[in-house]
């Protein structure tokens, strides 16, 4: 090996340790970017939360309530009153699925007559959807047999008129065809938002730095709220025709249905775009190079994609890494784009997902515009 290329390799060396940042990053990134996917990623989606309507309020029906729970992968989050209850919870997205119990449950299961048990589930994501029917099924002929078995014995007949003492009625809302396509569009949708508003943004002041720019920008009138402002509004304009071509060719190629407002959709999706430049910002004014900044944003990208809930259920992660899934914006954004395309609801149903983002955005873009202060003194 010639000197030459050992000096090379030491310059390279000594500047990869002075750059302790970078270095951090490189070293830090394999094992946290793996104990996040390790724990997060789980295709047994269980722990849906549920909403239910239980009119019979006998012992047989909570018996029926208790069989689903001890599955694990149905939560009774709500008791609800009415069925216009339940409707507003699975509009809400609070409730994946929505199980209503008539009042005749126990007299008909009493008498030997058939019964039923209505399923309301949220088809938007299919993969948790086919998760809460194969399990309301299997425990509703679980059921059946065990009531049949226990008249059989009780009565000492050997024959039994209805074989199915429990019949599950399912309603898939929104998805009834189970599409995969009206799933992924949306997530699609805000990932590839995510992807180009970050990695601009979290280039853009480094690069002014890099460039030499950023010292005439300085010396200007501008204040420093005004300079990110300036910053971040080109992207909205571009942020706006993705979203334009991605809707577009989610209705057009793949069908998606437009069940609700695109002012709408268009309006809320400004604070998304919002929250995902702060972000960018404030990865660029903390990156001392383009190259932290863009490994800086990679750090940040692969986690919000992942536990976002866009490619595996929230609901099948562990309590940690959901409500760290929380911090990103990109959880919130497939909740409200779905929200107004497949359910067609309005911003009332829509005030959790909103009022997250504009929180993060409100914090993110003031904590940007404190630390580029900082850095200027």
């Amino acid at each position: 090996m010639s000197t030459r290329l050992l000096a090379i390799l030491k310059k390279e060396f000594t500047q990869m340790l002075r750059d302790r940042m970078t270095l951090f990053i490189m070293i830090a990134m394999p094992f946290f970017q793996l104990l996040i996917f390790g724990y997060a990623i789980d295709t047994d989606v269980k722990h849906l939360s549920a909403v239910v309507y239980d009119q019979s309020l006998s012992a047989d029906s909570r018996e029926f309530l208790d069989s689903l729970t001890a599955t694990n992968y149905y939560d009774i989050a709500y008791v609800a009153t009415s069925y216009n209850e339940v409707e507003e919870r699975i509009q809400k997205g609070e409730a994946k699925v929505g199980v209503i119990i008539p009042a005749t449950y126990a007299s008909a299961l009493k008498h030997n007559h058939p019964t039923e048990v209505q399923v309301i589930v949220d088809a938007t994501d299919p993969t948790s959807a086919m998760s809460a029917i194969s399990t309301a099924q299997l425990v509703g002929q679980n059921k059946s047999q065990q009531i049949m078995v226990k008249k059989l014995y009780q009565s000492g007949i050997s024959t039994v008129k209805n074989a199915t003492a429990i019949d599950i009625r399912i309603r898939p809302w929104y998805n009834p065809d189970f599409v995969t396509a009206f799933y992924m569009v949306p997530g699609i949708s805000g990932t590839i938002l995510t992807l180009t508003m970050l990695i601009f943004t979290s280039l853009s002041i480094v690069r002014e730095r890099e460039q030499g720019t950023l010292e005439q920008l300085i010396v200007t009138p501008l204040k420093s709220s005004e300079l990110m402002l300036g910053k971040i509004l080109p992207y909205v304009l571009v942020g706006y025709i993705q979203l334009t071509i991605l809707v577009l060719t989610g209705v057009i190629v793949f069908q998606v249905p437009v069940g609700g407002s695109i002012l709408l959709l268009y309006a809320l999706t400004s604070l998304f775009i919002m929250a995902t430049l702060g972000l960018g910002l404030f990865v660029s004014n903390m990156a001392k190079n383009q190259m932290q900044g863009m490994m800086m944003a990679a750090f940040i990208l692969l986690p919000s994609i992942m536990l976002s809930g866009f490619v595996f259920p929230r609901e099948s992660m562990p309590k940690f890494f959901y409500y760290l899934g929380g911090l990103f914006p990109l959880t919130f954004y497939p909740q409200i784009i779905r929200g107004i395309l497949l359910k067609g609801v309005t911003i009332g149903y829509l005030w959790k997902p909103v009022l997250a983002l504009s929180l993060f955005s409100a914090v993110i873009l003031t904590m940007s515009v404190m630390r580029f202060k900082k850095r200027l003194e």
